[in-house]
């Protein structure tokens, strides 16, 4: 089965039911295939943006635990990759989990997202595959 990238936005907004896009989040997440992949960095601002609902912070590291968020990334010894997305993108003041994410399509050979990220309408991976915005 095809990995499915997963971005911080839409685990702010799975977990939030006052969020604008909750259901639309739980829907996407409900029907994707895949593994649910991502990085420490999404995992990170997703407890942060998250930190004034309580359990919420504690609920996304049980997604974790539980396997159904994976962290398949390693930066350290993506650093040199991440760092030249980080350039490539600077003009679209693209963060550090948004470079993980596309290191990440790279690695794991898929384009398929869920994101509320406009920017990954421009972002490319691979040698200028577009990614595929499941939500």
């Amino acid at each position: 089965m095809k990995p499915v990238l997963l971005d911080t936005g839409v685990i702010v907004a799975w977990m939030d039911a006052s969020e604008l896009r909750h259901t639309a989040s739980v829907e996407a997440m409900q029907r994707a295939e895949g593994p649910l992949l991502t990085c420490e960095a999404v995992i990170a601002e997703s407890c942060h943006l998250l930190r004034g609902l309580p359990g919420a912070a504690q609920d996304v590291m049980a997604n974790v635990t539980a396997g159904i968020f994976q962290i398949s990334f390693q930066l350290s010894s993506e650093s040199d990759a991440v760092k030249s997305i980080l350039r490539k993108y600077h003009d679209q003041r693209i963060d550090l989990a948004d470079a993980c994410l596309i290191r990440m399509a790279e690695q794991f050979e898929t384009g398929d997202i869920l994101t509320l990220d406009k920017e990954f309408a421009v972002y490319r991976w691979g040698r200028n595959r577009p990614f595929h915005i499941l939500l």
